[in-house]
Protein backbone atom coordinates (compact mmCIF):
# COMPACT_ATOMS: atom_id res chain seq x y z
CA UNK A 1 0.00 0.00 0.00
CA UNK A 2 1.12 3.56 -0.72
CA UNK A 3 2.29 5.68 2.17
CA UNK A 4 -0.37 7.97 3.64
CA UNK A 5 -0.31 11.69 2.90
CA UNK A 6 -0.48 12.61 6.61
CA UNK A 7 0.99 11.20 9.81
CA UNK A 8 -0.88 12.38 12.89
CA UNK A 9 1.48 12.32 15.86
CA UNK A 10 0.09 12.09 19.40
CA UNK A 11 2.48 11.79 22.39
CA UNK A 12 0.84 10.62 25.61
CA UNK A 13 1.86 10.95 29.23
CA UNK A 14 -0.65 10.34 32.06
CA UNK A 15 -3.76 11.79 30.43
CA UNK A 16 -6.46 9.16 30.90
CA UNK A 17 -9.12 11.81 31.61
CA UNK A 18 -8.96 13.56 28.21
CA UNK A 19 -7.21 11.08 25.95
CA UNK A 20 -10.21 9.25 24.49
CA UNK A 21 -11.78 12.48 23.23
CA UNK A 22 -8.49 13.60 21.68
CA UNK A 23 -8.12 10.30 19.81
CA UNK A 24 -11.75 10.31 18.70
CA UNK A 25 -11.36 13.84 17.30
CA UNK A 26 -8.71 12.52 14.89
CA UNK A 27 -10.59 9.38 13.93
CA UNK A 28 -13.62 11.59 13.12
CA UNK A 29 -11.75 13.71 10.57
CA UNK A 30 -13.41 14.18 7.17
CA UNK A 31 -9.97 13.57 5.63
CA UNK A 32 -9.02 9.91 5.91
CA UNK A 33 -5.64 9.38 4.21
CA UNK A 34 -3.55 9.33 7.37
CA UNK A 35 -1.73 7.08 9.77
CA UNK A 36 -2.15 7.82 13.47
CA UNK A 37 0.98 7.28 15.56
CA UNK A 38 0.34 7.29 19.31
CA UNK A 39 3.38 7.03 21.59
CA UNK A 40 2.93 6.33 25.29
CA UNK A 41 5.84 8.08 27.00
CA UNK A 42 5.94 5.86 30.09
CA UNK A 43 2.50 6.68 31.49
CA UNK A 44 1.70 5.34 34.96
CA UNK A 45 -2.07 5.91 34.83
CA UNK A 46 -4.69 4.16 32.64
CA UNK A 47 -3.63 5.90 29.42
CA UNK A 48 -2.45 2.64 27.82
CA UNK A 49 -5.85 1.05 28.51
CA UNK A 50 -7.62 3.99 26.91
CA UNK A 51 -5.47 3.66 23.79
CA UNK A 52 -6.06 -0.09 23.63
CA UNK A 53 -9.81 0.55 23.53
CA UNK A 54 -9.58 1.83 19.95
CA UNK A 55 -9.45 -0.67 17.10
CA UNK A 56 -9.03 1.62 14.10
CA UNK A 57 -6.43 0.17 11.70
CA UNK A 58 -4.89 3.59 11.10
CA UNK A 59 -3.66 3.66 14.71
CA UNK A 60 -0.09 2.55 15.38
CA UNK A 61 0.78 2.36 19.08
CA UNK A 62 4.28 2.54 20.52
CA UNK A 63 5.51 2.64 24.10
CA UNK A 64 8.78 3.47 25.79
CA UNK A 65 10.09 4.51 29.17
CA UNK A 66 9.63 8.18 29.94
CA UNK A 67 11.85 10.34 27.72
CA UNK A 68 10.03 13.67 27.75
CA UNK A 69 8.03 15.44 25.07
CA UNK A 70 10.78 16.47 22.64
CA UNK A 71 12.43 13.04 22.50
CA UNK A 72 9.04 11.34 22.12
CA UNK A 73 8.08 13.63 19.25
CA UNK A 74 11.39 12.92 17.54
CA UNK A 75 10.74 9.19 17.76
CA UNK A 76 7.35 9.77 16.17
CA UNK A 77 8.95 11.76 13.35
CA UNK A 78 11.38 8.88 12.73
CA UNK A 79 8.47 6.42 12.56
CA UNK A 80 6.32 8.62 10.32
CA UNK A 81 5.79 7.80 6.66
CA UNK A 82 3.46 10.68 5.74
CA UNK A 83 4.41 13.62 3.55
CA UNK A 84 3.03 15.87 6.29
CA UNK A 85 3.08 15.49 10.06
CA UNK A 86 0.10 16.83 11.99
CA UNK A 87 0.50 17.36 15.72
CA UNK A 88 -2.24 16.44 18.16
CA UNK A 89 -1.98 17.01 21.90
CA UNK A 90 -3.42 14.49 24.33
CA UNK A 91 -5.94 16.92 25.86
CA UNK A 92 -6.97 19.01 22.82
CA UNK A 93 -9.63 18.39 20.17
CA UNK A 94 -9.25 18.70 16.40
CA UNK A 95 -12.41 19.77 14.60
CA UNK A 96 -13.57 17.49 11.74
CA UNK A 97 -12.33 19.60 8.82
CA UNK A 98 -8.88 20.36 10.27
CA UNK A 99 -6.74 17.89 8.30
CA UNK A 100 -8.67 18.41 5.06
CA UNK A 101 -8.16 22.17 5.11
CA UNK A 102 -4.51 21.94 6.10
CA UNK A 103 -3.66 19.38 3.41
CA UNK A 104 -5.41 21.52 0.81
CA UNK A 105 -3.31 24.53 1.80
CA UNK A 106 -0.02 22.62 1.94
CA UNK A 107 -0.61 21.04 -1.47
CA UNK A 108 -1.24 24.51 -2.93
CA UNK A 109 1.76 26.15 -1.21
CA UNK A 110 4.81 23.96 -1.79
CA UNK A 111 7.13 26.38 0.01
CA UNK A 112 5.16 26.19 3.26
CA UNK A 113 6.86 24.09 5.94
CA UNK A 114 4.77 25.08 9.00
CA UNK A 115 1.01 25.61 9.03
CA UNK A 116 -1.06 26.29 12.14
CA UNK A 117 -4.71 27.13 12.67
CA UNK A 118 -6.82 29.29 14.93
CA UNK A 119 -8.06 27.65 18.11
CA UNK A 120 -10.93 28.06 20.56
CA UNK A 121 -10.02 27.83 24.23
CA UNK A 122 -11.42 25.35 26.71
CA UNK A 123 -11.04 26.17 30.39
CA UNK A 124 -10.57 22.61 31.65
CA UNK A 125 -13.86 21.06 30.40
CA UNK A 126 -15.73 24.20 29.33
CA UNK A 127 -15.49 25.73 25.86
CA UNK A 128 -15.44 29.52 26.31
CA UNK A 129 -15.65 32.55 24.05
CA UNK A 130 -11.88 33.03 23.90
CA UNK A 131 -9.65 32.26 20.94
CA UNK A 132 -6.09 32.07 19.68
CA UNK A 133 -6.40 34.19 16.53
CA UNK A 134 -2.78 34.28 15.42
CA UNK A 135 -2.04 36.13 12.16
CA UNK A 136 -2.15 34.10 8.92
CA UNK A 137 0.46 35.93 6.80
CA UNK A 138 4.11 34.93 6.49
CA UNK A 139 5.46 38.49 6.83
CA UNK A 140 3.59 39.25 10.04
CA UNK A 141 4.39 35.85 11.53
CA UNK A 142 8.11 36.32 10.90
CA UNK A 143 7.97 39.70 12.63
CA UNK A 144 6.05 38.30 15.62
CA UNK A 145 8.47 35.38 15.95
CA UNK A 146 11.13 37.91 16.92
CA UNK A 147 9.26 38.16 20.21
CA UNK A 148 7.15 35.08 20.83
CA UNK A 149 5.41 31.99 19.45
CA UNK A 150 2.47 32.77 17.13
CA UNK A 151 1.44 29.13 16.64
CA UNK A 152 -0.68 26.70 18.66
CA UNK A 153 1.51 23.60 18.87
CA UNK A 154 -1.38 21.14 18.77
CA UNK A 155 -2.74 22.74 15.58
CA UNK A 156 0.31 22.58 13.35
CA UNK A 157 0.98 20.57 10.22
CA UNK A 158 4.66 20.24 9.25
CA UNK A 159 6.38 19.23 6.03
CA UNK A 160 8.35 16.10 6.93
CA UNK A 161 11.15 16.86 4.45
CA UNK A 162 11.74 20.21 6.19
CA UNK A 163 11.84 18.51 9.59
CA UNK A 164 14.55 16.21 8.27
CA UNK A 165 16.44 19.26 6.99
CA UNK A 166 16.49 21.10 10.35
CA UNK A 167 16.82 18.03 12.56
CA UNK A 168 13.51 17.81 14.44
CA UNK A 169 12.89 18.95 18.00
CA UNK A 170 15.84 19.92 20.17
CA UNK A 171 16.41 17.71 23.21
CA UNK A 172 19.05 20.06 24.63
CA UNK A 173 17.81 20.92 28.16
CA UNK A 174 19.16 24.44 27.68
CA UNK A 175 16.79 24.95 24.71
CA UNK A 176 13.55 23.26 25.74
CA UNK A 177 10.93 23.89 26.70
CA UNK A 178 9.75 25.79 24.67
CA UNK A 179 10.50 22.94 22.26
CA UNK A 180 7.80 24.11 19.82
CA UNK A 181 8.97 27.74 19.46
CA UNK A 182 12.56 26.56 19.20
CA UNK A 183 11.69 24.28 16.28
CA UNK A 184 9.43 26.82 14.53
CA UNK A 185 12.30 29.32 14.63
CA UNK A 186 14.57 26.93 12.74
CA UNK A 187 11.86 25.85 10.30
CA UNK A 188 11.09 29.46 9.40
CA UNK A 189 14.66 29.79 8.10
CA UNK A 190 14.14 27.10 5.45
CA UNK A 191 10.59 27.73 4.17
CA UNK A 192 7.28 29.53 4.38
CA UNK A 193 5.07 29.72 7.47
CA UNK A 194 1.35 30.40 7.80
CA UNK A 195 -1.78 30.03 9.93
CA UNK A 196 -5.20 29.18 8.57
CA UNK A 197 -7.67 31.85 9.62
CA UNK A 198 -10.16 29.21 10.74
CA UNK A 199 -10.94 27.77 14.18
CA UNK A 200 -10.02 24.12 13.67
CA UNK A 201 -8.90 23.15 17.19
CA UNK A 202 -10.14 23.31 20.77
CA UNK A 203 -7.17 24.14 22.98
CA UNK A 204 -7.51 23.09 26.61
CA UNK A 205 -6.13 25.38 29.32
CA UNK A 206 -5.30 23.67 32.60
CA UNK A 207 -4.25 25.66 35.70
CA UNK A 208 -0.60 25.57 36.71
CA UNK A 209 1.13 27.63 34.03
CA UNK A 210 4.55 29.08 34.80
CA UNK A 211 4.73 32.56 36.33
CA UNK A 212 6.25 35.29 34.17
CA UNK A 213 7.40 37.34 37.19
CA UNK A 214 10.86 36.85 38.71
CA UNK A 215 13.76 34.66 37.50
CA UNK A 216 12.74 31.68 35.37
CA UNK A 217 14.74 29.05 33.44
CA UNK A 218 11.90 28.94 30.89
CA UNK A 219 12.12 32.70 30.40
CA UNK A 220 15.89 32.53 30.02
CA UNK A 221 15.52 29.96 27.22
CA UNK A 222 12.79 32.05 25.60
CA UNK A 223 15.07 35.09 25.65
CA UNK A 224 17.85 33.05 24.02
CA UNK A 225 15.58 31.87 21.18
CA UNK A 226 14.22 35.37 20.60
CA UNK A 227 17.76 36.74 20.52
CA UNK A 228 18.66 34.21 17.82
CA UNK A 229 15.63 35.16 15.74
CA UNK A 230 16.44 38.86 16.08
CA UNK A 231 20.04 38.14 15.09
CA UNK A 232 18.99 36.26 11.94
CA UNK A 233 16.62 39.08 10.98
CA UNK A 234 19.14 41.87 11.57
CA UNK A 235 22.38 40.20 10.52
CA UNK A 236 23.81 40.90 13.97
CA UNK A 237 25.13 38.53 16.62
CA UNK A 238 22.75 36.96 19.12
CA UNK A 239 25.15 38.25 21.78
CA UNK A 240 24.83 41.85 20.59
CA UNK A 241 23.82 43.80 23.74
CA UNK A 242 20.86 45.53 22.09
CA UNK A 243 19.61 42.28 20.54
CA UNK A 244 19.72 40.65 23.97
CA UNK A 245 18.06 43.70 25.53
CA UNK A 246 15.09 43.53 23.13
CA UNK A 247 14.51 39.87 23.99
CA UNK A 248 15.04 40.36 27.73
CA UNK A 249 12.78 43.40 28.13
CA UNK A 250 10.10 41.80 25.95
CA UNK A 251 9.87 38.89 28.38
CA UNK A 252 10.26 40.65 31.71
CA UNK A 253 13.89 39.61 32.07
CA UNK A 254 15.25 43.06 32.85
CA UNK A 255 17.64 41.51 35.36
CA UNK A 256 19.64 40.30 32.33
CA UNK A 257 20.23 43.88 31.16
CA UNK A 258 23.26 45.38 32.88
CA UNK A 259 23.85 48.65 30.97
CA UNK A 260 21.48 51.37 29.84
CA UNK A 261 20.02 50.28 26.45
CA UNK A 262 20.51 52.27 23.26
CA UNK A 263 16.82 52.71 22.49
CA UNK A 264 17.50 54.59 19.26
CA UNK A 265 19.46 51.62 17.90
CA UNK A 266 16.85 49.20 19.23
CA UNK A 267 14.17 51.08 17.31
CA UNK A 268 16.24 50.89 14.12
CA UNK A 269 16.71 47.13 14.58
CA UNK A 270 12.99 46.51 15.00
CA UNK A 271 11.96 48.72 12.08
CA UNK A 272 14.50 46.99 9.84
CA UNK A 273 13.08 43.60 10.88
CA UNK A 274 9.77 44.27 9.11
CA UNK A 275 9.70 41.99 6.07
CA UNK A 276 9.94 43.68 2.65
CA UNK A 277 7.05 41.42 1.58
CA UNK A 278 4.74 43.15 4.08
CA UNK A 279 2.40 45.28 1.98
CA UNK A 280 0.39 48.25 3.19
CA UNK A 281 -1.47 48.51 5.52
CA UNK A 282 0.34 45.60 7.22
CA UNK A 283 3.74 47.29 6.97
CA UNK A 284 2.41 50.41 8.68
CA UNK A 285 0.72 48.31 11.38
CA UNK A 286 3.99 46.51 12.09
CA UNK A 287 5.84 49.82 12.16
CA UNK A 288 3.46 51.13 14.81
CA UNK A 289 3.87 47.87 16.74
CA UNK A 290 7.67 48.26 16.68
CA UNK A 291 7.45 51.83 17.98
CA UNK A 292 5.03 50.75 20.73
CA UNK A 293 7.39 47.95 21.77
CA UNK A 294 10.25 50.41 22.11
CA UNK A 295 8.13 52.59 24.39
CA UNK A 296 7.20 49.53 26.47
CA UNK A 297 10.88 48.61 26.76
CA UNK A 298 11.67 52.10 27.97
CA UNK A 299 9.01 51.70 30.65
CA UNK A 300 10.35 48.30 31.66
CA UNK A 301 13.86 49.75 31.91
CA UNK A 302 12.60 52.60 34.13
CA UNK A 303 11.08 50.04 36.49
CA UNK A 304 14.32 48.03 36.38
CA UNK A 305 16.17 51.14 37.58
CA UNK A 306 13.74 51.81 40.43
CA UNK A 307 13.62 50.39 44.00
CA UNK A 308 10.31 48.69 43.15
CA UNK A 309 12.12 46.22 40.89
CA UNK A 310 14.24 44.90 43.72
CA UNK A 311 11.05 44.03 45.61
CA UNK A 312 10.12 41.67 42.79
CA UNK A 313 12.95 39.42 43.90
CA UNK A 314 11.83 39.35 47.56
CA UNK A 315 9.20 37.42 49.48
CA UNK A 316 6.39 38.83 51.58
CA UNK A 317 3.59 41.40 51.12
CA UNK A 318 5.77 43.97 49.32
CA UNK A 319 6.28 41.60 46.43
CA UNK A 320 2.60 41.70 45.44
CA UNK A 321 2.73 45.49 45.30
CA UNK A 322 5.89 45.34 43.22
CA UNK A 323 4.22 42.91 40.79
CA UNK A 324 1.39 45.36 40.27
CA UNK A 325 3.84 48.16 39.55
CA UNK A 326 5.77 45.92 37.15
CA UNK A 327 2.66 44.90 35.23
CA UNK A 328 1.45 48.48 35.06
CA UNK A 329 4.74 49.50 33.45
CA UNK A 330 4.35 46.74 30.85
CA UNK A 331 0.65 47.08 30.03
CA UNK A 332 1.33 49.40 27.09
CA UNK A 333 3.66 47.03 25.26
CA UNK A 334 2.63 46.16 21.73
CA UNK A 335 0.53 43.09 20.77
CA UNK A 336 2.24 39.76 21.51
Amino acid sequence: MADPIVTVLLPVYNCERYLADAIESILSQSYSDFEFIIIDDGSTDRSSEVIAGFGDQRIKVFQHENRGLAATLNRGIELATGKYIARQDQDDLSYPERLAHQVEFMEAHHDCVLLGTWAQIMEIDRVVNRFHHHPPEDAELRYLMLFNNPFVHSSVMLRRSALAQVGGYSTDPDRQPPEDFELWSRLARVGGIANLGEVLLAYREIPGSMSRVGPSPFRHRLITICSENLAVSSGLSADDPDIRTIAALTHGGAEEVSARPDFSRIQSILLAAIQPSATEPLAESLRQDALARVQAMKGAWMVRSSPAYELLQTAGPFRNLAKRIWRLAQRFRGPR
